[in-house]
């Protein structure tokens, strides 16, 4: 199987002591998010290759080259200020950090997420592309892949809506952003891409690509066949199935944009139930518990 560490929550950013007792214990427990009683353990003998999706690689970067499985890493790099991520650290130190990764995993396991985009007063089209332009200069060397995505209509998003502000894009908007992050990412020697979108921009020179397709996964893990992603609804998503080991409302990020907090009293209160040395990311495992390794 491949990890994906994590999708629900920023796991390398605020709990990379606990990930990393895991994988030296060589095991972690995963409760189930929509029948909480059920718990999978997942053995790190079974994991082919991890995928480490963050936006702060920092913690991690001592035990990299620890961790004997391929590594593949999304690193998530926004142009928004505190009003819009109040606990992210600067873009200067994010940076930094993309390239102290690609130069363990390669530049060409090392992609970066401009995602996701909006549009409003202080936020201009005129904006993303100066701040698009600054990131990919600065990461000339050692990024190959950029990967966007827009604004889409999670409950947090509208419960910030007066925050965000977001303009509904039109066509006219889709093509400022293609053409020109299109022409600043070849430039800089990189691919840009977009994530599960209607809008793929490929009429504006994007490629079209997956985050972790099968010829990725192949080249990570040696293997052959992979199931589809079962996660990514309306079949527009191609890429393998993974197994996210994060929960959902645990992260002090504190995005306006994020789908994986929408609760930020149960954020607050799952944080209290982190143990460092528990199986589970938030919490401990129950007598009434029903475990199944997962394969």
């Amino acid at each position: 199987m491949i990890l994906m560490v994590s999708g629900r929550c920023d796991i390398v950013a605020f709990f990379t002591p606990w990930f990393i007792r895991r994988y030296e214990e060589g095991f972690v427990d995963v409760r189930n998010p929509f029948n909480p009683k059920l718990v999978s353990r997942i053995l790190f003998d079974d994991v082919l290759a991890i995928m480490f999706c963050t936006k702060n690689p920092i913690p991690i970067l001592p035990y990299l080259e620890k961790i004997d499985k391929p590594k593949l890493f999304h690193v998530t790099l926004t142009p928004y200020l505190t009003d819009i991520e109040p606990n992210v650290i600067s873009i200067t130190k994010i940076i930094e950090a993309i390239k102290e990764v690609s130069r363990i995993v390669g530049k060409k396991y090392t992609y970066v997420r401009y995602d996701p985009i909006f549009v409003n007063e202080k936020y201009t089209i005129s904006y993303h592309v100066k701040m698009f332009e600054r990131l990919c200069k600065s990461l000339d060397g050692y990024v190959e892949h950029i990967i966007i995505s827009f604004l889409d209509d999670y409950k947090n998003v509208r419960k910030n809506i007066k925050v965000l502000k977001p303009k509904e894009l039109v066509q006219d908007d889709y093509k400022k952003i293609g053409e020109n992050f299109s022409s600043i990412a070849h430039k800089y020697h990189m691919t840009v891409q977009t994530c599960f979108e209607d809008q793929n921009l490929v009429e504006y020179g994007f490629v079209k690509g997956d985050c972790l397709g099968v010829e990725l996964a192949k080249e990570l893990t040696g293997k052959e066949k992979f199931k589809k992603w079962k996660a990514r609804a309306g079949g527009k998503c191609s890429c393998v199935e993974m197994v996210d080991i994060g929960a959902y409302n645990t992260c002090s990020h504190f995005c306006k944009y994020c789908y994986a907090n929408y609760d930020e009293k149960q954020v607050y209160q799952n944080l209290q139930k982190h143990q460092v040395q528990s199986s589970l990311l938030i919490g401990e495992v129950m007598e009434d518990d029903v475990i199944k390794i997962r394969k």
